[in-house]
């Protein structure tokens, strides 16, 4: 039984948290020692280094079957609104894409679209993979997997074989909104369950697919289901090690059903630290937290590197699901911008590939 004491010694120590330590260190709210127990945490897996990619973000479509109340992307079919790129708009954003400087990673994830076969996405993945061979391909979400999956009747595993057989390298950690049905069942009903969004990471694991993992916070969900969010990770994590980074989402109410229904609001920045430091601190088998400066904004995001993150994502291109939802930040960010904001916070800038293989030294451009 853990006691508010045993569980800030452990924090400190940098000693496995339980959910009750964490709970309790939730309920202090003492900012400060998170921020210098996350920060050191930080510096045990990555030392000085703060990562970021150079990335362009292409999403396919807006139009989706699940109509989740969360979602201000999502359109239905034959709304004027929607849209879905075809193969030469796909073309066109790859041409813009190789003339990007140092460009290493394409991340793609889009809508559940309703009639789009699997072939379309599959079609997809191999025209990035032809026109851009060196970068590596970060697409569709366990959600998208998933669907895909019940779509052609077929298993998960098959799909993401025939994924990476057309050239996929990673999944995004997407879609895992909060790992509890509960909640689900409220704000994504049509989207995977909590465990098939786990059986999918699984899976991708055991391929040898390196994940991303994610947590969406702020709704409805309650602070005993985000503990226990972070603790199905960190199992997953103990069994397959094959998450690589973990990303916080703060919900962005705006335009959303859920947010009107429910009379939501954007939590405010002591709420996203002290999730980000706690995320850290809970999750001690997963190297690499990330502080997504579209979701955060770049002040925010630049001072969650003293509260435990380590990668502020990358340059982005263009991203349009986050600003459906009310985002102000700008769309995209330069390496000269990312440089300065990591150098500025006492890190070192690192500009890596989507393993985080170090490509160089920040040098900002």
């Amino acid at each position: 039984m853990s006691d508010l004491r045993t569980a800030r010694a452990a924090a400190e120590g940098g000693a496995r948290l339980t959910r009750e330590d964490a709970l309790l260190l939730y309920e202090d709210n003492d900012l400060l020692a998170l921020a210098q127990w996350a920060r050191a945490a930080k510096e045990r897996a990555s030392g000085k280094n703060v990562y970021y990619t150079v990335n362009r973000h292409i999403n396919l479509t807006n139009i989706c079957r699940a109509n989740c109340p969360l979602c201000a992307f999502q359109v239905e079919q034959g709304d004027a609104r929607g849209y879905i790129m075809e193969m030469d708009d796909v073309a066109r954003v790859l041409a813009a894409a190789q003339k990007t400087p140092h460009l290493t990673e394409i991340h793609i994830v889009s809508a559940l679209h309703p009639d789009r076969p699997f072939s379309y996405y599959e079609d997809v993945v191999r025209q990035v993979h032809a026109a851009l061979p060196h970068a590596d391909i970060k697409a569709f979400t366990p959600v998208e997997v998933v669907n895909f999956a019940q779509t052609e009747e077929t298993s998960v595993r098959d799909i993401l074989c025939r994924l990476q057989a057309a050239g996929l390298s990673s999944l995004p950690g997407g879609g895992a909104e909060i790992l509890s049905d509960r909640v689900r069942a409220i704000i994504c009903p049509k989207k995977a369950t909590r465990a098939e969004w786990l059986d999918c990471m699984r899976t991708a694991h055991e391929l040898g697919i390196r994940t991303n993992a994610s947590m969406m916070y702020g709704h409805i969900e309650t602070v005993e289901e985000r503990i226990d969010h972070l603790l199905a990770l960190r199992d997953l994590q103990d069994e397959t090690g094959g998450f690589q980074a973990f990303m916080l989402f703060p919900f962005h109410p705006e335009n959303t059903v859920l947010g009107a229904e429910k009379k939501l609001a954007r939590v405010g920045s002591w709420e996203d630290m002290k999730m980000l430091a706690l995320s850290r601190l809970v999750l001690d088998n997963v190297a690499h937290v990330k502080a997504f400066w579209v979701m955060l904004t770049q002040p925010i995001a630049q001072l969650a590197l003293g509260f435990g993150a380590d990668d502020l994502d990358g340059t982005i291109g263009e991203e349009k699901i986050i600003h459906a939802a009310g985002a102000q930040t700008q769309t995209g960010i330069t390496r000269r911008e990312l440089d300065a904001m990591i150098r500025e916070a006492g890190y070192v800038p690192v500009e890596r590939d989507t393993f985080y293989q170090p490509i160089a030294a920040g040098e900002g451009a």
